[in-house]
């Protein structure tokens, strides 16, 4: 099953033909030779699904104490970062007739939770696969003080009023199609090159104003790596976005973990 994952694998016959082209490293794991496709069949249809989470928190137990590293970005922000997505899991439709997602099409969507300083699960949940991420995301808590970084699926502006609330900082994309005022600009003598914004604005939408009344933040990014301009969405008024600026204290890039 490993190799399976590693080998982006979609069929027992890929796993079975990927493993007899390794056979020397197989005896490195303690096997004399590659499972037939009949044979890997029939482990999978009745080996208990629980062996893999026992082993799964065996090895986390064991590496947990390794797995603690240095912040690539946001090493000055001290407070918890977490990053919420979701994934589609494609299912075949013919077997999992319960799975339903599109007319010929089956899947499951899994919605997670992770830790960034450890790259680790915190949270996760199965759902079928049409089930909108904003559904899991509003069963979800989270800390006061603690920083939560999104993709635009998330911009649900009742919500995001919820996580102000509650003491919780959101960085997430601006969709394209809200309606906005800048209230202030706060960019003037910046030297980064990939900062090419920060302002303060206002939602001025009917229905988005009455639902986010607050002021919130928006800062225009460049992506040199992918070449893109990402326009990041908060509701922290007071991080500066690489540099010192006037009116502005301490924010770390989170650019990188957005829009990749």
């Amino acid at each position: 099953m490993l190799f399976m994952q590693f080998a982006d694998a979609t069929s027992l016959r890929d796993i079975t033909t990927g493993l007899r082209s390794a056979t020397g490293n197989l005896n490195h794991m303690g096997l004399e030779k590659a499972p037939s496709k009949s044979g890997l069949g029939y482990i999978n249809k009745n080996r208990t699904y629980e062996i893999f989470k026992d082993f799964y928190f065996a090895l986390y137990d064991k590496l947990e104490p390794s797995v603690q590293r240095k912040r690539k970005f946001a090493r000055q922000l001290k407070r918890k970062i977490f990053i919420m997505d979701a994934s589609i899991i494609p299912l075949s439709l013919s077997l999992f007739d319960w799975a339903k997602f599109r007319t010929k099409k089956g899947a499951i969507k899994l919605h997670a939770v992770l830790d960034y300083d450890t790259a680790m699960p915190s949270y996760a949940v199965i759902s079928n696969g049409n089930k909108h991420d904003i559904v899991e995301a509003r069963q979800t808590y989270f800390p006061p003080e603690s920083v939560l970084v999104l993709d635009r699926a998330y911009v649900d502006f009742d919500w995001l009023n919820d996580l102000d609330s509650m003491g919780v900082f959101f960085v997430t994309r601006l969709k394209s199609n809200i309606r906005i005022k800048i209230a202030e600009d706060f960019l003037t003598n910046n030297k980064s090159e990939h900062i090419l914004l920060d302002q303060d604005i206002a939602l001025t939408g009917f229905y988005t104003h009455k639902k986010y009344p607050n002021n919130l933040r928006i800062v225009r990014v460049y992506d040199h790596i992918n070449d893109k301009t990402l326009i990041l969405l908060t509701n922290n008024m007071s991080w500066t976005v690489y540099l010192p600026l006037a009116g502005r204290h301490h924010f770390s890039t989170l650019q990188g973990q957005m829009g990749r």
